[in-house]
């Protein structure tokens, strides 16, 4: 295996400002550590101009005075990741094999990281500023290390923005772990996630391994997390400042080195404040947040979504391909979606199955809402 470079920046602004920049030019770099002692903004300003030099560089910053505003700020400005003192040595190792695996990735792809194309079936469709914006961060931060909170209502389409996280970062050809918190009852959540052994409780005839280490090298998509039971809560905390986990029933530690993404469509903030989420975790979580717009918010899309969605429903029931009328997309437009995006897949499949030929204005003025008396 050919050797990595790895750069260590230290604390005196004269190495950092000067010789450290002097290197970057000089030799590519595998991963750079760099010490922000100074003030915040100090070690900030050096991100920066060490991304004027190569923007695929990997940075990992480390800090004794790091607080949650130096680790969010230090990752929107695209530091691959934020570790506070003192270092655990198991953290830093996985993180720098992390970032050597991303610099690999990104230059052995640099021509089609940006082509890439998520599976149809998981494409996000929409040309609207709204959800340009969602994607635009996507294209931003896939890529590092950051955790995400994904955030909307429900139909939304929350999963398809982890997924294209997860399609998008060097992590893609791993697995991919998704948990529905809100569909596990409470008192299987920690099984669930964390594994369990043999006859840790009445039902586990066997040993299990749970979500994060299925996950383990890739991505685990913690969906409706406002929905966790504290206790479940607590231990996953845990798992995301110590990077280790313990199956219920058992006290040994296992490493785990896993991209968590969590999504709600609650507000957690008033979660908080009623003591059903902890404030701690929110902050773990929410290193980058992204609020998926309602499909009111975006009413341009739906002739987009609409076209989309007749090509995809018609290819399942293997079907010719419809048309539908400009006059027909007004009407659409003209509805208020609160089932959002999934609400209108649904209208499409009922226009499909009842009209024929092509889906006309009267078509949904007849069919779009399931009154019945069709």
């Amino acid at each position: 295996m050919k050797a990595k470079k790895l750069l260590v920046i230290d604390d005196e602004r004269s190495i950092r400002k000067i010789r450290a920049l002097e290197l970057i030019k000089k030799f590519k770099y595998n991963v750079i550590l760099c010490d922000i002692k100074m003030p915040k903004m100090d070690g900030i300003e050096v991100l920066e101009e060490i991304f004027k030099l190569y923007t695929d560089i990997p940075v990992l910053m480390i800090s004794g005075h790091g607080d949650i505003e130096t680790a969010v700020e230090a990752m929107k400005k695209g530091a691959f990741d934020f570790m506070e003192k003192p270092i655990d040595l198991n953290r830093l190792l996985i993180n720098i094999n992390n970032a050597v695996s991303k610099f690999d990735f990104v230059k052995e792809n640099k021509k089609k990281i940006k082509k890439v194309k998520i599976n149809n079936l998981n494409e996000i469709i929409g040309e609207s500023n709204a959800i340009n914006r969602v994607k635009r961060i996507i294209e931003k931060v896939a890529s590092t290390e950051a955790r995400v909170l994904i955030t909307g209502d429900n139909g939304t389409g929350k999963e398809l923005v982890a997924k294209a996280l997860h399609e998008k970062s060097y992590r893609l050809k791993k697995p991919f772990i998704e948990v529905n918190c809100a569909a596990i009852p409470s008192e299987l959540i920690e099984s669930e996630l964390f594994g369990h052994e043999k006859g840790a409780f009445t039902s586990a005839h066997k040993q299990r391994k749970g979500k994060f280490e299925q996950a383990n090298g890739g991505t685990i998509f913690l969906d409706e997390i406002g929905d966790m039971s504290l206790s479940a809560q607590a231990k996953v905390l845990r798992a995301l400042q110590e990077h280790k986990i313990s199956r219920v029933g058992s006290d040994k530690e296992i490493n785990i080195n896993v991209r968590v993404i969590a999504a709600t469509n609650k507000d957690l903030k008033k979660e908080i404040n009623d003591n059903k989420f902890r404030e701690d975790l929110y902050h773990r979580l929410s290193v980058i947040l992204i609020h998926v717009p309602k499909l009111n918010e975006r009413i341009e899309d739906i002739s987009l979504l609409a076209k989309h969605f007749i090509n995809q429903i018609c290819q399942e029931y293997g079907t010719p391909i419809r048309k539908i009328s400009e006059n027909a997309i007004k009407e659409l437009q003209k509805i208020n979606w609160t089932g959002n995006i999934r609400e209108l897949r649904n209208v499409i499949e009922r226009l499909l199955i009842l009209c024929d030929n092509e889906i006309t204005k009267e078509n949904v003025i007849s069919f779009a809402e399931p009154i019945g008396n069709y």
